[in-house]
């Protein structure tokens, strides 16, 4: 008999708007904490010792936020917003100041991706002015690094996601469009790697194991198609994963590279074992979009969440067993 599906082992609420976007932050300190976006410009700096917001920071002038993410530490803070803002903010010793900021001018959902180049330093992508562009900035200096627009019309830039291979020289970037292409840039020579077609609708979100080489990425439509690069370093479409119903909005894969979750337009969370893309849960919490997944950091992997945001104003956390994931 297939055991039953779990609850959630505890719900966070108050957030006062949906849930657009989830960051864990478990290394270091005794507190693990949550940080949470919501479509009000509040950011929820939940504690998951006593399960309450420790603080709220009121950014992006009501603006909706739809990425957060934490820079080394707790103690400092990046965030986007709907008023075309990436924000820098101070958490030490309970402050919550505005630091520095950056203007994207961009008007699109696309998140954006951040990597560490050197200790202290940081490159930012994020979606341009012009439909299909990316930026990549250094941060904290705000310098540019590049730019990187498409040969051809793809329409909107959707989802990207910055991340630097063990060999070869400097970064890479993946990057979703609006007619479902997926391309692969390399950022220090500015030039495109790769390109495939994964969806016949856009591609909505992406999400990729820099460990297997490995990515996934699902749209508004029933299915989720996973790729890989190559030797050559040029993507190779693989299997499909079928929905039972149309529209995921985030996909998330724990660090350990064993379970990969999925926020449904239909509700529900669903897990698959990342290996083999089995479905293993789908969990039934939620009364509208899901729109955020993230799995915690936690160093002992009992400890270990999956955290699920959803347009009704609640974060649910489910406590994900492991057993048969790793051949999954």
């Amino acid at each position: 008999m297939s055991r039953p599906a779990p609850s959630p082992i505890y719900t966070l609420r108050g957030a006062g708007g949906p849930l657009n976007t989830l960051h864990f932050s478990c290394l270091g300190g005794d507190t693990p904490l949550l940080f949470s976006g919501s479509g009000t410009g509040a950011i929820h700096i939940w504690n998951l010792n006593n399960r309450r917001a420790e603080k709220i920071v009121e950014g992006h002038s009501g603006s909706s936020v739809i990425w957060v993410n934490s820079l080394q530490s707790k103690d400092a803070l990046i965030s986007q917003g709907r008023d075309m803002q990436v924000c820098l903010w101070d958490l030490r010793e309970g402050r919550s100041e505005l630091v520095d900021s950056v203007w994207t001018d961009s008007v699109g959902f696309c998140q954006c991706s951040l990597l560490e180049s050197s200790p202290g330093n940081y490159l930012l992508a994020f979606a341009g002015s012009q439909t299909e562009e990316i930026k990549i900035i250094e941060l904290p200096s705000k310098t540019p690094v590049c730019t990187l627009v498409p040969d051809a019309k793809l329409g909107m830039v959707m989802c990207i996601k910055l991340w630097q291979p063990d060999s070869g020289p400097g970064p890479l970037l993946l990057a979703g469009y609006e007619d479902g292409s997926l391309l692969l840039w390399d950022v220090t020579q500015r030039s495109k790697l790769s390109q495939v077609k994964a969806h016949p609708e856009p591609v909505m979100c992406l999400t990729f194991d820099t460990k297997r080489l490995r990515g996934i990425s699902g749209s508004s439509e029933k299915k989720l198609t996973s790729w890989m690069l190559d030797t050559q370093t040029n993507l190779q479409l693989q299997d499909c994963v079928t929905l039972v119903n149309p529209g995921v909005s985030d996909l998330c894969i724990r660090d350990d590279g064993k379970l990969l979750a999925s926020a449904g337009w239909d509700h529900r969370v669903r897990v698959f074992g990342w290996k083999k893309l089995r479905p293993l849960a789908v969990l039934q919490y939620h009364t509208d979009v899901v729109l955020s997944v993230a799995f915690s950091n936690h160093q002992d992997p009992r400890q270990r969440l999956l955290a699920a945001g959803s347009k009704d104003q609640r974060i649910s956390l489910w406590s994900i067993y492991n057993e048969g994931a790793d051949n999954s």
